[in-house]
């Protein structure tokens, strides 16, 4: 295993994961703060937050941020999750020390200048504004706010326009002090790069990092429910689906199974029979979102108006069949699938240091290669069958759609096959 762990005196963890052969090296700095931690009047702020900080610090301007990393052939950039917030970047290796220096003066000295957030706020303001314009990209909003309403898990990551518009610099500061210390932050590093020197240049560039106490994350309730939104577009946009598993769910492996192999795929379930057999829709497959407490399993389709209900009559007929019906040949090839995209993420730079990452956040370690394949063999074909009972058992699902009124009829009839 290549993977080394060092904590800093003041609490902040270092984890690299050296690769042989490699000429590059991903770098990047998570924050275990994401859309859930904010209040409902800071909604949106941690993603502003993420904008702000490539906006200019004490020692570099806004294009002086662009223009060093890319001078030497680099890439930065950084995104904001419901329960995390990145910054990473992609560089040679003996660029790994400007890029940890880019890093630390962006998360430790952004000044958030009000010219520089009035052009923000207006830059995010767009954002959203675009979400409103792509209908399967509003769905996924809508359908985290019926399954967790009125609570942070629930809430879009981008915040409203009015919210954001209402952001003033101060809120930042204060955001960015209380919750980005030194033990809620974690710096990654996969490719060529050598554990000790990063954390000799961790040590000299976070240095000032204060520790604190850490925070409580409001928990996740799921409560299911039926949501519509008118629009004049072409077609339905569906999501259905229910309650999911956390991370560390004993059932975590096997619903990833039975979610792919029910529409992960071309040869999927979902694929087959909707869109192969049918030609109901041109997209359509299963996702399974985890969190640290929670999760959300669902399936996405988009049709035509009055191919919509039948959409749906499928997607629950199929649900309800996959509960005794999936076979050992759809497992085996799930499983194949979901190994063979480990394997190929290993040859990856970037995948190999957010998958680090992520592992630190979530279990405190690092998860092997060889441990995650042996959690995947180590399911039978009776465990995703009974995950797949679990499930919908007893379920309120969660429907979302987007369409002309006429086309919004979904949440009846599939709650009345699956319940």
């Amino acid at each position: 295993m290549t993977v080394e762990i060092t904590t800093l005196k003041n609490g902040m963890r270092v984890a690299t994961d050296a690769i042989d052969g490699v000429e590059s090296a991903a770098v990047g700095v998570w924050v275990d703060v994401g859309a859930r931690d904010e209040p409902v009047e800071l909604n949106g702020i941690s993603h502003l937050l993420e904008h702000m900080a490539f906006k200019g610090t004490q020692r570099r301007d806004a294009q002086a941020i662009a223009k060093e990393i890319e001078d030497v052939g680099g890439h930065v950039n950084a995104y904001t999750s419901r329960e995390n917030t990145a910054y990473y970047a992609r560089v040679l290796k003996n660029d790994v020390p400007l890029a940890i220096d880019m890093l630390a003066d962006i998360l430790q000295n952004s000044t958030f200048a009000e010219d520089e957030l009035e052009k923000e706020r207006w830059v995010v303001m767009q954002e959203i504004a675009q979400v409103f314009d792509t209908p399967d990209d509003l769905i996924f909003d809508l359908y985290q706010e019926r399954a967790f309403p009125d609570q942070p898990m629930g809430r879009s990551i981008l915040g409203t326009a009015k919210r954001v518009e209402g952001f003033q610099r101060q809120s930042l500061v204060d955001f960015m002090e209380r919750y980005y210390t030194a033990d809620s932050m974690i710096l990654t590093a996969a490719g060529s790069v050598d554990h000790d020197e990063v954390v000799r240049l961790a040590e000299e560039q976070f240095a000032g990092l204060r520790h604190s106490n850490g925070h409580e994350t409001p928990p996740a309730a799921y409560a299911g429910g039926a949501i519509e939104h008118e629009d004049d577009v072409e077609q339905v946009h569906l999501i259905a689906g229910c309650d999911g598993v956390g991370f560390e769910d004993v059932d975590y492996f096997p619903i990833q199974l039975f979610t792919n192999a029910l529409g992960g795929g071309m040869s999927s379930r979902l694929f087959q029979e909707v869109r192969e057999k049918r030609g109901l829709a041109y997209s359509i497959y299963a996702f399974h979102s985890s969190f640290a407490d929670n999760g959300l399993f669902g399936v996405y389709a988009g049709s035509a108006e009055e191919d919509a209900n039948e959409v749906a009559d499928v997607i629950a007929e199929e649900l309800l069949r996959a509960c005794d019906g999936l076979d050992g040949k759809e497992l085996d090839r799930a499983r194949t699938q979901l190994k063979a995209g480990l394997l190929m993420s290993r040859e990856s730079t970037a995948s190999r240091c957010e998958a680090l990452a992520r592992q630190m956040l979530i279990y405190n370690r690092a998860v092997t290669q060889d441990e995650i394949v042996k959690k995947l063999d180590d399911v039978c074909l009776e465990d995703v069958r009974r995950c797949a009972c679990r499930l919908l058992n007893d379920v309120t699902p969660t429907v979302a759609t987007i369409g002309q009124k006429s086309g919004l009829s979904q949440y009846d009839r599939i709650a009345s096959r699956l319940n």
